[in-house]
């Protein structure tokens, strides 16, 4: 499938996104974020709304910042992809819970967590 602006953006957000989940489950500030990573408090809030195609490097932080495994950062930011588009390994409902766009952070959040209560990990 070719990349247009419409599906890069649409990837840049659902990385928002998830970045935005997994920094508020760990209960962590975008400033507590800044001071674990190097990067600033400004371009990780921009990072979380999309507006921004994260380097490497910047991935690599986070990953290790927010213990959440680079392959899957790098899958949402649509360098990588698995056999559904999301991140390997993860499933087609939880890949659909984070794409949704109604949903807001902390639903995103609750949901995930009662839906992954219900299945065996992988």
């Amino acid at each position: 499938m070719p990349v247009t602006d419409a599906s890069w953006k649409t990837s840049l957000e659902a990385l928002g996104g998830l970045l935005r989940s997994h920094r508020t489950a760990a209960g962590l500030t975008l400033r507590e974020l800044s001071e674990r990573t190097g990067v600033s408090n400004a371009y990780l809030s921009q990072l979380e709304r999309g507006m921004h195609e994260p380097s490497l490097s910047v991935l690599r932080a986070l990953s290790l910042a927010l213990d959440v495994p680079l392959a899957s950062l790098l899958a949402r930011a649509g360098v990588l992809e698995g056999e559904d588009g999301g991140p390997p390994g993860m499933r087609e409902t939880e890949a659909a819970i984070l794409r949704d766009p109604e949903l807001s952070e902390p639903h995103r959040i609750a949901l995930l967590s009662v839906y992954r209560s219900f299945v065996p990990p992988r």
